[in-house]
């Protein structure tokens, strides 16, 4: 896929998603379309980083809702926006607050739509990085031996090198020894980046 991402046009109407698909690929958009939720589904990639989902309120076999919710079990995070009918708002409403991230009402607005789009990709690039940067710091943190692992949680508590000590059961010294092989395999410049890449990890204060 592009560098840019890929739009997923999730339509079972043929003029919709070819007047979609004809607006967005002129402006160098990178598009897919599918003519149902389940043929989306089949066709979905979950190796796929960068992209969106514009897809229809009400369609044949899968609604839109029903999408999003599938969607959701499947921990899928491009995010997605709704188009609907007149009479569908309230169902976009609904899936606004069930995650979707903008919904636009027949017929759609181009360029209004084409803004909200470029911000659901740059959405999504911001998203893929942010798994990226977790998914190497758990691999740094498995890296940490259990002892290491102690210690480093204790200094996400904010506890100090003495209290860390008590409370091990160790000297102040293996302390120190500890916490500095942990910010060298997490590769921290200081205390407070170690702290900030284990939070970010989900260790939180625990």
């Amino acid at each position: 896929m592009s560098e840019t991402g890929l739009i997923h046009i999730v339509d079972d109407d043929r003029a919709v998603r070819d007047g979609l698909g004809f607006l967005l690929g002129s402006l160098g958009l990178e598009i897919e379309t599918h003519a149902s939720a389940l043929a989306f589904l089949d066709a979905l990639d979950t190796a796929e980083t960068v992209g969106c989902i514009l897809a229809d309120v009400r369609m044949p076999g899968m609604s839109g809702l029903e999408l999003l919710d599938e969607l959701q079990k499947r921990d899928c995070p491009l995010p997605v926006i709704m188009i609907t009918g007149h009479g569908d708002v309230p169902m976009a409403v609904k899936a606004m607050r069930a995650g979707a991230l903008d919904f636009f009402e027949k017929p759609v607005q181009g360029m209004a739509l084409i803004d909200r789009l470029k911000e659901a990709l740059e959405l999504s690039r911001t998203r893929a990085e942010a798994a990226g940067d977790r998914a190497k710091i758990a691999t740094k943190i498995d890296s940490l031996t259990a002892r290491e692992a102690e210690v480093a949680r204790a200094v996400v508590r904010g506890l100090q090198n003495k209290q860390i000590a008590a409370e091990l059961g160790i000297s102040p010294k293996t302390v120190e020894i500890h916490r500095h092989n942990a910010m060298s395999k997490l590769a921290a410049t200081s205390t407070a980046d170690m702290v900030r890449r284990l939070v970010a990890a989900g260790w939180g204060e625990t």
